[in-house]
């Protein structure tokens, strides 16, 4: 389905075709789905039903408000133990991975071979889930987000964190002197001034994505950035046994705070990631978001979002009372989720000055053959560079 690097010997996702519908459950996804238009229009009808009756704008205003502590909650309960390591992003975005050619065995799995080898060990998961609340999506973001990791990642191996230490996370003050004291932040001298390549995470949760990236690219000049508002989360990042302060600062930061600095100057990163993470922020505010993480790239440096498309399975489910405005919800827990389409996301990009590579609609069946399940999901992927 997607472009693929001819230093890539690993086939990229898109491979595995559903041609006949009584084999449906011989695998545990299918890629490239194509939608009839009855199925188009029940989603059309079911986004319709839960969005008729919206929140007042004095709970709406609260989701917004108590945002951070929202997600501070969500990793309080969950710790690194949710999340699975997004190995798939070196197949869909080889630039992730070391400059040098990757060995045989680091890109031998393909996405299918994930999908395969995963959704059965995260079955049981789904099922208790399920037992509890009929309804999959009402209870907290653990049952909205169930799937959305399961076919694009492998097992995490790693025990939870003993949060009985003093965990100190790196917070971005929207003072400059303090910002200077805390990171030697100036015009010459910032943390990874050295590197020669430099990454930054947005949203990155407890490292699931920057972990991999730090054991996979051996690339000596890479220093990788990995921000989020959630306290709770940094800390779990800085207290990893895999976070190296000479490749790697973690910090806690606000992208739609204007007036927040972030702990390298404009210009000076070649590679933004943003995975799952725009379509929690309120729509009102992606616009801004989207400049100043343009503004801090280099010209010719990217940003990789993958990210929820419009009738995606998790919109679907939402009952009528979680619509915040059209196509923006919250989750049980407080946690919220924006449903996109590829030209909104072609404006948002294109509006901050970057040129499109890639912007394409995944639309995957998953399946649980145990209980003879399916589900359909919708993301989308892109690629926008600054030149």
């Amino acid at each position: 389905m997607f472009m693929c690097s001819e230093t890539l010997r690993r086939p990229q996702f898109g491979n595995r075709l559903l041609t006949d519908p009584n084999l449906v459950f011989k695998h545990n996804a299918w890629d490239n789905v194509v939608w009839d238009e009855e199925q188009e229009k029940t989603a059309k009808a079911q986004v319709q039903a839960n969005s008729e009756e919206l929140v007042n704008d004095d709970v709406r205003e609260n989701y917004e408000n108590k945002a951070d502590e929202f997600w501070d909650a969500f990793y309080s309960r969950h710790q690194n133990r949710f999340f699975k390591d997004r190995h798939w992003l070196f197949t869909e975005f080889p630039e992730l991975a070391s400059t040098e050619a990757p060995s045989t065995e680091r890109t031998r799995r393909t996405l299918a071979d994930v999908t395969e080898s995963c959704t059965e060990s995260t079955s049981s998961k789904v099922q208790n889930i399920k037992q509890n609340n009929d309804q999959l999506d009402d209870d907290s973001v653990s049952s909205q987000t169930i799937t959305d990791d399961i076919s694009l990642s492998v097992s995490n191996s790693e025990q939870p964190v003993d949060r009985s230490e003093n965990l100190v996370a790196t917070e971005v003050t929207t003072n400059s002197n303090a910002m200077d004291n805390a990171h030697g932040h100036h015009d010459d001298h910032f943390p990874g001034y050295r590197a020669s390549q430099r990454m930054l995470e947005v949203g990155c949760g407890v490292g699931n994505t920057v972990f991999p990236i730090l054991r996979t690219n051996d690339d000596d000049g890479l220093f990788v950035y990995c921000c989020d508002f959630s306290r709770n989360a940094i800390e779990l990042v800085t207290s990893h046994a895999d976070y190296d302060e000479t490749r790697c600062l973690g910090f806690v930061h606000d992208i739609t705070d204007e007036g927040a600095t972030f702990p390298f100057p404009e210009n000076s990163l070649d590679v933004v990631i943003l995975i799952f993470v725009l379509s929690a922020i309120d729509p009102g505010k992606m616009s801004a978001a989207v400049r100043r993480l343009a503004r801090h790239l280099k010209p010719g440096g990217c940003i990789l979002l993958r990210d929820y498309g419009r009738y995606d399975m998790a919109q679907l489910r939402f009952k009528k009372g979680r619509c915040l405005t059209e196509n923006f919800y919250a989750r049980g827990d407080g946690t919220r989720c924006y449903f996109f389409t590829q030209e909104e996301l072609r404006i948002l990009f294109n509006g901050a000055g970057l040129v499109e590579e890639l912007n394409l609609v995944d639309r995957r069946l998953q399946v649980n053959r145990g209980r003879q399940l399916k589900m359909y999901r919708v993301w989308i992927q892109c690629k926008y560079r600054k030149l």
